[in-house]
């Protein structure tokens, strides 16, 4: 029974077996080992007119996160660019945040060598690799966070500096105090959600049991749009599952009609909408219509609703949730959490086109300095 694995710690560890849940578990130690790099931070650029974060997968989900934030904070616009080339606009006036965990990324470092044409203001985050190689060669501001995790587990890392790059550099307020608040509420939600609390009082294994061998969709709004996306690419990683993400007031113009006259297939996916207990009155009334209308075709539906008071606080303890579930949906469907044999092996056979060994050599050219 799936209750009885989860609530046995030493089974638990039979299937995560390199301790993929210890991430979610030791969340606000790594989020304040990340901020104390942070600090590290020097700025020497004068004021960009528009930001671009260049990265894939989980190095670029931090560049989503920051997007949304930023919303009501920030004068210019950021865009996340998860291409081979910077968008046509990036130029001198332009802050690129190059951003690459392992520091190897094909697309990534691609978009660095762009950058570097194109004359940007760019800062490097990464563990190593050729990327930090580049920018020590090219004198290019860069962090140099610490190395050894699988790159979703490393969001902390890829996420503060950005954070705090922006405050140091005059263009937001307030983030060293939501990040402390948001500290603490991770705290709170890994003993709420840890392997040692029981099925019947732990949210986080409730889900996953009731997901089940559903096929997960997360629906967010507001700065929860990114938040939807991570849990995305969580279940997509960790539980080596197919899952979907949309988000309010879009979904009520097209996705809701997808669910329409499917009968049995809707008994097929589960549905997580994130919930704020400050969620603006005309959003509120659209995810429970929308609630009402789902429920009618058989969805499983369940409502998360975010902790914290500040904006920060509410968007990384509502994550650190999902990493929970991701994590204890692969126990119940008894697989390794950690492993992702597939893009290992699509990264093993897009080697051989030969495209990061010419961008490598590119970069080996003293003319770009």
């Amino acid at each position: 029974m799936p209750t009885a694995l989860l609530d046995n710690v030493e089974r638990i560890s039979t299937v995560d077996k390199s301790g993929m849940i210890d991430f979610s578990v030791n969340a606000a130690k790594h989020y304040r080992e990340a901020a104390k790099y942070a600090d590290r931070i020097i700025v020497d650029y004068p004021k960009p007119s528009n930001i671009v974060v260049a990265g894939l997968g989980g190095s670029a989900i931090g560049g989503d996160l920051l997007k949304d934030w930023a919303k009501t904070q920030l004068s210019i616009p950021i865009e996340v660019s998860r291409e081979y080339k910077l968008p046509a606009y990036a130029n001198k006036k332009t802050l690129v945040f190059i951003t690459s965990y392992s520091g190897d990324t094909e697309e990534t470092l691609s978009s660095f060598l762009d950058a570097l044409k194109r004359k940007c203001m760019i800062y490097c985050i990464s563990s190593g690799g050729a990327l930090i190689k580049y920018a020590k060669k090219y004198k290019v501001p860069h962090l140099q966070v610490p190395a050894g995790m699988p790159p979703r587990a490393a969001l902390p890392y890829m996420l503060v500096p950005l954070l705090v790059y922006i405050e140091k550099a005059g263009l937001a307020k307030g983030v060293t105090q939501e990040l402390n608040e948001a500290f603490s509420f991770l705290e709170k939600i890994s003993e709420e959600n840890s392997p040692q609390k029981p099925t019947n009082e732990n949210f986080a294994k409730n889900v996953a049991i009731n997901i089940g061998e559903s096929t997960p969709v997360v629906y967010g709004f507001g700065f929860y749009r990114s938040v939807a996306q991570r849990f995305k690419q969580q279940f997509n990683e960790n539980s080596k599952s197919a899952a979907k993400w949309e988000y309010f007031p879009e979904l009520d113009h097209n996705e809701i009609v997808g669910w329409e006259g499917r009968g049995e297939q809707c008994r097929w996916y589960s549905v997580i909408f994130i919930r704020d207990v400050d969620e603006p009155a005309e959003i509120e009334s659209r995810i429970e219509v929308t609630k009402q209308i789902m429920e009618k075709v058989g969805l499983v539906m369940f409502d998360l609703e975010a902790q914290g008071k500040s904006t920060l606080a509410k968007m990384l303890s509502t994550i650190l949730v999902g990493d929970f579930i991701s994590v204890y949906l692969a126990v119940v469907r008894g697989v390794d959490p950690t492993p992702v044999k597939t893009i290992n092996i699509l990264k093993d056979t897009l080697q051989q086109n030969g495209v990061k060994e010419k961008i490598i050599s590119e970069l080996e050219k003293s003319s770009l300095s």
